[in-house]
């Protein structure tokens, strides 16, 4: 028998309807038998039969009108369950409709009006039972009465509900949900179908007890923090921890433990869903040639994507990586038809082509996402950030003024602040040359100028050579993890979180502001370590170590978003701030900025970076090869 079941994956669907047909006929004998308080003279008297025959056809028609035998029998939940009621609905309604038809013709009912609606009480009830019935069956000798995992589930509301469906519905699943945790202190010590809620403090007392492995996170809307804070609770227990991704599948019931995964690092640095003033983008990107460099990288391909949203006329997209640009392009081709997607492969700093590309499409807003941002690789080789980051803006916004632009919106960092390396110098540097320019058109009284807006913010989780993926390619090889230093820190924020501040930013601006975005709080990169080998299920200092390699060259413990001479102003967005920042006068930058590009012809790295240090006084170099150039106080 066992075997039987085993290889019988899905109840053919004439068993079903015969099943039910069979069911049916009980149900209308035993109404027959209670409506004439089971005197079986009298229903014989009554002659039920040509009655049951009429309920019998009635029905089958109804089965096939709703299709009631098309779930799968194994999977039966509640949707299956309203699919009987509607179909036992359907026929009574047929019934009824017959019984007075005869009633007309011959006098009388062909079967008593209180048997039908008997019958359809006793049928849809019978329907449903053995429906479940035979899901409990498949799960028990498919697997469920094997030995499986015990896991917790936090959020005895309707997720949890649903989450316990799920478990129990997946014959394939490893799990057996054995507790309920919950925040609501109403809830505890009930029960959902017989698994007991217990207050959230009980965590360590209950993964004891049910020697537990997992904790699934079963709620809609949990905010990050109070996320973080039952994950660390989670890891302090030993216990992986999951979350349902999506209840949309197991609401039209269809039970997928594939919605189940396991937390990662980045659902943790998330933070709270953004509000944008979308009227306000819409009005600004709508219709418009919108042109991105770096459109490849991290920053750029999520700009464009989240730019494709507003239905630009054009979307131009610059980049050195033929691959990656590729690859971008299809993805953003296969989204949109109404906009035009043009890609060039180019260098920001070849002249020629960028005015060409200009001259060609003539865009209208400029997102400058290209830039070297490697810190200890551009310490190596200066001449190439300098040439990039510094004069490769120098040229696009030049170009941004000859073909009148409406908006420059440039990328920077928050290693632009008090810069300890060239890459974080040649960014500030960048920022002071647009803002200057900014001003300098502003005094020339051009009232058509084109708006220059810098925007400022940290580590975005996930970019290209950031430090999560490497720690997940480390743990993947069975570590070590290499952290520099244990007091490092840095700030986080999700790419699209970013991106969506970045665009906010460049709508509001009005030229020459420097915006800095809320970063929250920063974070040690030793306790990221910690956390990513837990939440792997590995056992820190046991199956992975976490080794200390030193400061990299040009590295700082920790990234600021402002120097210590300037703050900010309040805008109308809460995670939008505008730095006060030391203004350069324009002519001023523009000679310092000849001069450097001298020294770059010239190959002499360190008058180069002599110079960089008098132009933003503030860059001090750290554990670089410059920091002989350094004027002692």
């Amino acid at each position: 028998m066992i075997r039987i079941i085993n290889r019988l994956t899905v109840l053919p669907r004439y068993i079903v309807i015969l099943i039910d047909q069979f069911l049916i006929l009980f149900s209308v004998s035993l109404a027959f038998l209670l409506r004439f308080n089971f005197d079986t003279t009298i229903v014989l008297e009554y002659n039920p039969f040509p009655g049951i025959l009429v309920f019998l056809l009635a029905s089958l028609f109804s089965t096939f009108m709703t299709k009631s035998y098309a779930g799968i029998v194994r999977y039966t939940g509640i949707q299956d369950g309203l699919r009987i009621v509607r179909t036992e609905l359907l026929s009574m309604v047929l019934i009824v409709l017959i019984n007075l038809i005869y009633h007309y013709n011959a006098g009388r009912n062909i079967i008593p009006f209180s048997v039908v609606f008997i019958s359809f009480f006793i049928s849809s009830l019978l329907l449903y039972q053995y429906r479940l019935m035979v899901k409990n069956v498949f799960t028990f000798y498919k697997g469920g009465h094997r030995s499986k995992v015990p896991v917790i589930v936090f959020g005895a509301g309707v997720a949890g509900f649903l989450t316990k469906q799920a478990l129990e519905s997946d014959m394939t699943s490893q799990y057996k949900l054995v507790a309920f945790i919950d925040d609501d202190p109403k809830k505890n010590g009930k029960d959902i179908n017989g698994i007991k809620i217990y207050s959230v403090d009980k965590l360590g007392e209950l993964a004891a007890k049910f020697k537990a492995k997992k904790l699934i996170i079963a709620i809609k809307r949990l905010s990050i923090d109070r996320k973080n804070e039952i994950v660390d609770e989670a890891l302090n227990h030993q216990l992986r921890v999951s979350y349902v991704t999506s209840f949309e599948k197991w609401i039209r019931n269809n039970f997928d433990v594939k919605e189940i995964r396991d937390v990662n690092i980045e659902d943790l640095l998330g933070r709270e869903v953004i509000r944008l003033n979308n009227s306000a983008i819409e009005a600004d990107l709508t219709g418009k040639v919108i042109c991105i460099t770096g459109a490849a990288g991290s920053i750029g391909s999520e700009l464009a994507r989240q730019a494709l949203s507003f239905k630009p006329q054009k979307l131009i997209l610059i980049d050195q990586a033929e691959s990656p640009l590729y690859e971008i392009e299809r993805e953003l081709a296969s989204k949109s038809l109404q906009t035009n997607i043009v890609v060039f492969v180019a260098d920001v700093c070849n002249k020629v082509r960028m005015h060409r590309i200009f001259s060609e499409n003539r865009p209208q807003i400029l997102f400058h996402a290209a830039a070297y941002k490697h810190v200890p690789l551009m310490e190596s080789n200066p001449s190439e950030a300098v040439s990039v980051n510094i004069f490769g803006t120098r040229q696009l916004a030049d170009l941004a003024v000859e073909f009148k632009l409406q908006k420059f919106v440039m990328i920077s960092t928050d290693k632009a602040v008090n810069p300890t390396n060239v890459m974080g110098c040649t960014k500030r540097i960048a920022e002071i040359y647009v803002q200057s320019l900014d001003r300098h058109l502003e005094l020339l009284g051009k009232a058509s100028k084109t708006s220059f807006v810098t925007t400022r913010f940290g580590n975005v989780l996930g970019s290209n050579g950031s430090v999560i993926p490497i720690f997940k390619e480390q743990i993947q090889k069975g570590g070590p993890l290499t952290v520099t230093h244990p007091d490092i820190t840095r700030y986080f924020m999700t790419i699209p979180e970013a991106c969506e501040l970045v665009i906010e930013a460049g709508v509001m601006g009005q030229g020459g502001e420097i915006f800095i975005f809320d970063m929250g709080k920063p974070m040690k990169i030793y306790d990221l370590a910690k956390k990513m080998v837990m939440l792997s299920g590995k056992e820190l200092n046991k199956d992975i170590e976490i080794v200390f390699t030193g400061l990299r060259d040009g590295e700082k413990l920790y990234e600021e978003l402002l120097n210590d001479k300037e703050n900010t102003i309040l805008t109308h967005h809460e995670k939008i701030m505008k730095a006060k920042v030391s203004e350069y006068q324009y002519d001023e930058i523009c000679r310092n900025l000849d001069l450097l590009e001298d020294f770059i012809h010239d190959r002499n790295e360190h008058k180069m970076v002599t110079l960089m240090k008098e132009i933003v006084p503030e860059y001090k170099s750290n554990y670089s090869r410059f920091q002989v150039l350094d004027v002692a106080p």
